[in-house]
């Protein structure tokens, strides 16, 4: 699809402390660093195309992708500039940007991207002086991969009943405890682990290398995923482990998806780019009955349809994205209608490709099959699409009056 003309007035305003374009009325169209940092990321994609489909088969950390994110510098959009960063403090919106150009050529390397700040962010909002120097740096660099471990084995979207605890002994604290299904086990460099204390919960930073740390394997998925269970053996801690104050650690969680939750949208809405691209390259060619099969009206209602669907998904994540920039939690229902419109759009955009393209589409190592395993799980991480819309409706009843 070509990309839209930019039209955003050069002295248009930015957020206070952003240094980003915003929106303009009319054409809805990216500003130009915006564009710039869109461009950035396609051409990183571009230049990871020929590994893509390897490393997306991968349950541990390709390294030739690592490297290519390396020299990219995109991950410096995930920590503040005083530590690396590409901005004074993190945008949304370009981090939506940056996933929606790598999700459409490498779910790795969307992953690997995107759990940089996933697994950081509490540092950057809680961590002491001493934290952030330490570890934000080396995030922007991707020196070292983060993690951030929050699924039990017995709690998933019920967050609130996880088992994992911490309490607190002479000299520090002691974690005890197992995490499931976290992304970037045994290949991060430490852990910002969600636990539970006293009557509240609380967030520690546990280095991976910590004595009483171990990974196990998790099952494999229908898409491939750096994923693994982390055990916590009686580990010890320094106070100083714990991410602000003891209680707290239930709101990092919440900021935590107030400025990445959007992000998974903006994924899904590349994924369904590609796999509408790979439709059209096909139905365009592809005679039967005379004629194209993109000529043909059930399959041209079908492209139109994927389209259409494309374009307000994409519209509707761009302006949670941007609301997400100056106050991300309380904008947060934004970004979970987003996530939750753009994870479904994707799935049907892509059974649909699939539909079009016969036999092609059901071929194994295709990239349309590849895509169509990958955006079925995008409806459940980062908030499974029934609970987002509990949310969204408590939401809404508590906002009509």
């Amino acid at each position: 699809m070509k990309q839209q003309k930019n039209t955003a007035p050069a002295d248009a305003p930015e957020p206070t402390g952003s240094g980003v374009v915003p929106f303009t009325p009319g054409p809805f169209s990216l500003g130009m660093k915006y564009l710039e940092i869109q461009q950035e990321a396609r051409e990183f994609a571009r230049s990871i195309e020929p590994v893509a489909a390897a490393a997306d088969e991968m349950s541990e950390v390709h390294p030739g992708v690592l490297k290519a994110l390396r020299d990219s510098a995109l991950t410096q959009l995930m920590v503040p500039g005083e530590f690396g960063g590409r901005f004074a403090r993190l945008d949304p919106l370009a981090i939506c940007v940056v996933r929606e150009a790598l999700m459409a050529t490498s779910s790795h390397a969307d992953s690997l991207f995107a759990l940089q700040g996933i697994g950081s962010y509490a540092i950057t909002s809680a961590g002491t002086q001493a934290q952030r120097a330490h570890w934000l740096p080396r995030i922007a660099s991707a020196e070292v991969l983060a993690a951030l471990a929050l699924t039990e084995p017995e709690a998933g979207s019920d967050l609130k009943s996880i088992k994992t605890e911490v309490t607190v002994v002479d000299g520090g604290l002691r974690l005890n405890g197992t995490k499931s299904f976290i992304s970037n086990a045994g290949f991060a460099a430490y852990y910002l682990v969600f636990a539970y204390e006293d009557s509240g919960f609380t967030m520690l930073l546990v280095p991976a290398d910590a004595h009483g740390v171990s990974v196990s394997p998790s099952p494999e998925l229908i898409a491939p995923h750096v994923l693994g269970e982390v055990h916590f053996d009686n580990v010890l801690l320094p106070d100083s482990a714990r991410l602000g104050a003891r209680g707290t650690g239930l709101s990092l969680v919440l900021a935590t998806l107030g400025v990445f939750r959007v992000s998974v949208a903006g994924a899904a809405v590349g994924l369904a780019q590609a796999a509408l691209e790979e439709a059209v390259r096909h139905t365009r060619t592809r005679v039967q009955f005379g004629r194209p099969l993109a000529r043909l009206g059930p399959v041209a209602q079908m492209l139109a349809d994927s389209w259409t669907e494309i374009e307000m998904a994409r519209l509707l994540t761009y302006r949670a994205a941007y609301m997400a920039i100056d106050d991300p939690v309380a904008s947060l229902h934004h970004s979970s209608m987003a996530k939750l419109a753009a994870s479904e759009m994707a799935s049907r955009v892509v059974d649909r490709c699939v539909q079009v393209m016969g036999r092609w589409g059901l071929m194994r190592g295709s990239k349309i099959e590849k895509l169509y395993r990958q955006a079925r799980p995008m409806r459940i991480y980062e908030g499974a699409s029934e609970v987002l819309r509990l949310g969204i409706a408590r939401q809404l009843t508590e906002e009509v009056v």
